[in-house]
C-alpha cells in the first residue's frame, strides 16, 4: 500500500498545503496549490475531488472558491488521508515476481512494515505537521488586509 504511493505522499502535502494557506473565510483554489506544489493541476484535481468526496477537504464554489479543510488539524490523522487516495489495486499491468521467497519471506516482510508505517500514520494528525513546520521556521501566510477606497 504505501511505501510504493506516490498519491500518498502528495495527498499529504496537498492537505497541509490547504492548511497553511485556506481558513474558514478563505479557500485554496486548486490552481494555487498546484502552483505552490510544482504539480500540474489537471492532474490534481481527481486527488482533491477524492479529498473532498471523503469530508477531508471541502470544495468551496465560486469566484473565490476552491479547498478548504473539511476538519479541524487535530482530528485529520494521517492514516486517513492516505486511505482515501491509495487503493490496492493502484498499479495494474506492474508485473511481479512469484515463488516461495517473495511468499514466505519478502511478501510478509513487506505486512510487518506496511502495518508499522500505518501505526504510525494513525498517531500522527496534520496539526503534528503543522507544528513541526512550525518548529522547522515555516511560517503560515499572513491575510492581506481588506483595502476599500471609496
Amino acid at each position: 500500500m504505501l511505501l510504493r504511493r506516490d498519491r500518498a505522499f502528495i495527498a499529504i502535502t496537498v492537505m497541509l498545503d490547504v492548511a497553511f494557506h485556506a481558513s474558514r473565510t478563505r479557500a485554496a483554489s486548486a490552481a494555487d496549490i498546484a502552483t505552490r506544489l510544482g504539480l500540474a493541476r489537471r492532474g490534481m484535481e481527481p486527488l482533491l475531488q477524492i479529498l473532498s468526496r471523503r469530508g477531508l477537504l471541502e470544495s468551496v464554489r465560486g469566484p473565490r472558491g476552491g479547498y478548504r479543510l473539511g476538519r479541524v488539524p487535530r482530528s485529520l490523522r494521517l492514516d486517513e488521508i492516505v486511505a482515501a487516495v491509495v487503493s490496492d489495486d493502484e498499479e495494474p499491468g506492474l508485473e511481479h515476481p512469484t515463488g516461495a521467497v517473495l511468499t514466505e519471506v519478502v511478501l510478509p516482510l513487506w505486512a510487518e512494515i506496511e502495518r508499522a508505517a500505518t501505526a504510525e500514520l494513525a498517531a500522527m494528525t496534520l496539526d503534528d505537521l503543522l507544528k513541526r513546520a512550525a518548529a522547522a521556521g515555516i511560517t503560515r501566510p499572513e491575510e492581506e488586509p481588506v483595502d476599500f477606497v471609496i
